[in-house]
């Protein structure tokens, strides 16, 4: 039973366990040492004297699960250290809880290391408790961070709609998009997919702050589905981008929709404060029946590059060749020519039939 276990045999607490490590930055001996002294107590101490140093080791040390580090230092300061650490591909090394070491009280400076993405600040001057209290307020913060980031992901994988603009995500785009790309592909349909983003996100939100900016975001989402089919999906897939899938729609019709919701948006505006805030945007468009795709997120691929090379690369649709078939027809032909009929037995013998009739049809129209 629980009761029975002495105070001298319950296991510590994760944070405590000594294999963990906690990196001391400093160019200072004497703070480097009194950090180490306290944190020694319940984590194996790691001591650098400079950026480069620090860097280096949080690259190759994957057990360092805390950084205290001083922002005046000679070849790379902690500010750097700290942009090095928030933009490393590594994910653990993202999210390393960080703890500035500062020597008196500059604003300035603090501000800098927040926005930068440091956890905390502590004086050189702290008593023990102090740092110890500090150190398991930022562990705890970021594992809670973690989890929270986990449930967010497994609800984005259930979500049908984005909270913000009512639109679907990006999961449930790919999971129903799928659907369609095989029917299309398996009844030799056409489908096509736009993708939009809205440019002056980012500027909109720096004039005139994030929700302002997102309440513009939804107001797109807003336009978009009020411009599609109800049986087309429109999707945010991005902070600012949202792609739409049409099925039997081939690439012409989709490039006309497109030019119109960009003519529409790059036309629309917003007084906010005596400042104008314009819809900038950019499209790219994709499609089955012009484009080659082996899958859904073939051609969704392809309008995102087109939308990164700006609204005027979007390639027009494909005229049908002379003396030749229209792309559809042609894409058709094809798949039917690559299909093993020997599979379906008898049923190949009544699908040549019915062919036959079709050209029969044909033929007779022509006369």
């Amino acid at each position: 039973m629980l009761s029975s276990i002495s105070k001298s045999e319950r296991v510590p607490p994760a944070a405590e366990l000594p294999q963990k490590r906690v990196l001391v930055v400093d160019d200072s001996k004497f703070v480097r040492t009194t950090f180490a002294s306290i944190l020694k107590r319940n984590f194996v101490v790691l001591e650098e004297a400079d950026g480069e140093a620090a860097w280096s080791a949080i690259e190759s040390d994957p057990s360092i699960v805390a950084v205290f580090t001083d922002l005046d230092m000679p070849r790379l300061d902690g500010f750097d250290l700290l942009a090095r650490i928030r933009g490393s591909r590594d994910a653990h090394v993202r999210s390393l809880p960080v703890v500035v070491i500062s020597g008196h009280d500059e604003q300035e400076n603090k501000q800098r290391a927040r926005e930068l993405g440091a956890n905390d600040f502590i004086a050189k001057s702290a008593d023990p408790p102090e740092v110890l209290a500090r150190l398991d307020s930022v562990l705890r913060l970021v594992s809670a961070s973690k989890e929270l980031e986990v449930h967010r992901q497994a609800l984005d994988r259930t979500a049908t709609h984005d909270p913000l603009t009512g639109a679907l995500t990006a999961h449930y785009l790919l999971t129903e998009g799928r659907k369609h790309y095989a029917h299309a592909r398996r009844h030799g349909k056409d489908l096509a997919i736009l993708a939009l983003r809205l440019d002056s996100y980012d500027d909109i939100a720096l004039a005139a702050g994030k929700e302002i900016a997102d309440v513009v975001l939804t107001r797109v989402a807003k336009l978009l589905m009020s411009k599609v089919r109800v049986e087309d999906s429109v999707a945010r897939t991005a902070q600012a981008t949202f792609m739409v899938l049409a099925a039997a729609t081939s690439g012409a019709q989709m490039l006309g929709l497109a030019q119109r919701l960009h003519r529409e948006l790059d036309e629309a505006k917003v007084n906010y404060r005596e400042r104008v805030l314009r819809f900038a945007n950019s499209f790219g468009v994709a499609s089955l029946g012009t484009d080659p795709a082996n899958s859904l997120e073939d051609v969704m691929r392809l309008a995102l590059q087109r939308l990164q090379r700006g609204p005027v690369a979007v390639p027009p649709p494909a005229p049908p060749p002379k003396g030749g078939l229209p792309a559809e027809l042609e894409r058709f032909l094809r798949f039917l020519e690559g299909t093993d009929f020997s599979r379906f037995g008898d049923a190949a013998d009544e699908f040549a039939r019915r062919l036959q009739r079709i050209a029969k049809a044909i033929q007779a129209r022509r006369r």
